[in-house]
């Protein structure tokens, strides 16, 4: 009782402007930016801009109705959270606002992850209404250059603790970046010649190995084997990348950075002689295959744009029996694909290029859910223990390879070159994860095909 007493004097000894800034310090500095410190132990995107706005904007509102200051801190979440999952993510903000749309097709509840932050950024709103009914209006010269102080200190302890992970967030294309990509370097679109089929395969969130071996000894380790290396002459490397999925389905499929939304509403010939197009005036028949939703991100809108004559999303692969698997995109199991992959090629009366863009992989991947991910010591013991998320990641891409290898070595399998590459690095938030891959580049491999199998159709 004692200490109670004597806490409230000392309260009670504070000026009533020195309360008031603490008030609104309470609020524009600790409670708007407290669940991004906390990433600070993990990591997380640098979020310089969006403490400075927290705090200006705190500044300017600070003498206004507690409603109007309830909005204006609500708006700043907002920001704050696009901000920080375009960071993590590698979008631009105008890429991620213009992504909003389709939130409807995704389910976040399946992630334990982002039921957690939900209700941590609802806890936040509701805890700030109140706390801004109270008087934050502070006016001394002493108290607004603290406040100044106390933003600038937070913005220089946020790059300080995101330092040692510059690089690995906000990856837009710079001005004048040189153009590269598994198509071009592989010299995969060369080989259209009408004398095979072409395949090409985007896998979700294939990054590259950095200074970890056990991880490198498994990319691409099914490949390794006598059975492709008597029908293909394999290799591999590595590509620049620059944000999302759709700007590395730009960057393979339309040979040059950018986005989807770049090609929806133009009949600009330049921006639409995508490989697609190019291959179907070679006489090559377009084919795409996605194993989500045709309307996210428009697919079904702009792959036709481009050149893909025939489309397969999730329904379709579910009528041709490809079983759900879940996460928070939700559609056809990835390692089911191969197989009507490898059919529509056997079925096919003229030379196709077919490509196909995995789902699976996407992060959060969680357990259950028919991802077959649940057993991971049995795809490596080490990336169970050390870093179990990568190693889930790794169970979806051992069955999508497993399930590839038995299509592509078959008998029957038409010839055709096979081109596999990441869209961009799994985006992990936490610095354990995320920091074991290359935060520019994405790999490929390239099986192609000696010639010595069956002519296609």
């Amino acid at each position: 009782m004692d200490g109670t007493i004597e806490a409230a004097d000392r309260s009670s000894r504070f000026s009533p402007d020195f309360t008031k800034f603490l008030n609104w310090a309470l609020v524009w500095i600790f409670l708007a930016n407290i669940p991004f410190i906390a990433m600070w132990f993990v990591g997380a995107p640098p979020r310089a801009f969006p403490i400075a706005l927290a705090g200006f904007v705190g500044l300017l509102v600070k003498r206004m109705p507690a409603p109007v200051q309830w909005i204006a801190f609500a708006a700043v979440m907002v920001f704050s959270l696009l901000s920080f999952v375009s960071g993590l993510f590698s979008l631009t903000l105008d890429s991620l606002v213009y992504s909003l749309q389709f939130f409807a097709e995704i389910k976040p509840s399946n992630s334990i992850e982002y039921i957690a932050a939900g209700i941590v950024i609802f806890g936040i709103l509701i805890g700030s209404w109140f706390l801004l009914k109270r008087d934050s209006n502070f006016s001394k010269p002493l108290h607004i250059i603290l406040g100044g102080g106390l933003i600038f200190g937070l913005v220089g302890a946020d790059v300080a603790a995101g330092s040692d992970m510059r690089g690995h967030y906000f990856r837009a294309a710079p001005a004048g970046a040189e153009f590269e990509s598994a198509v071009t370097k592989s010299g995969f679109a060369a080989r259209a010649d009408g004398e095979r089929h072409l395949v090409l395969i985007m896998v979700e969130s294939l990054g590259v190995p950095k200074d970890n071996q056990t991880m490198s000894d498994k990319l691409f380790g099914y490949y390794d084997n006598s059975a492709i290396k008597a029908r293909y002459d394999v290799s591999q490397g590595t590509s620049l990348y620059y944000n999302s999925t759709t700007s590395g389905e730009m960057r393979e499929l339309c040979g040059r950075w950018g986005d989807y939304y770049e090609l929806l509403e133009t009949e600009d010939p330049n921006l639409l002689n995508c490989l697609p197009a190019q291959l179907a005036e070679k006489g090559y028949a377009a084919h795409a295959m996605h194993s989500f939703k045709g309307p996210f991100f428009k697919r079904e809108t702009w792959y036709p744009k481009i050149g893909f004559e025939k489309q397969e999303f999730w329904k379709n692969l579910q009528e041709r029996g490809a079983e759900w698997c879940g996460g928070v995109f939700g559609g056809a199991c990835d390692r089911q694909v191969p197989a009507m992959l490898a059919e529509n090629l056997k079925k096919a009366t003229e030379p196709t290029f077919l490509y196909w863009l995995t789902l699976n992989a996407h992060l959060p991947v969680p357990n259950g859910q028919n991802l077959n991910v649940e057993n991971c010591e049995q795809v490596s013991p080490k990336l169970a223990s050390d870093f179990p998320m990568i190693c889930r990641q790794f169970a979806i891409f051992d069955d999508i390879d497993k399930a590839l290898v038995q299509e592509i070595t078959a008998r029957d399998f038409p010839e055709a070159d096979i081109l596999l590459v990441g869209d961009h690095m799994p985006p992990f938030f936490d610095r354990h994860h995320r920091s074991q891959f290359d935060p520019e580049r994405v790999p490929w491999l390239y099986l192609k095909a000696k010639g010595n199998t069956q002519p296609k159709g």
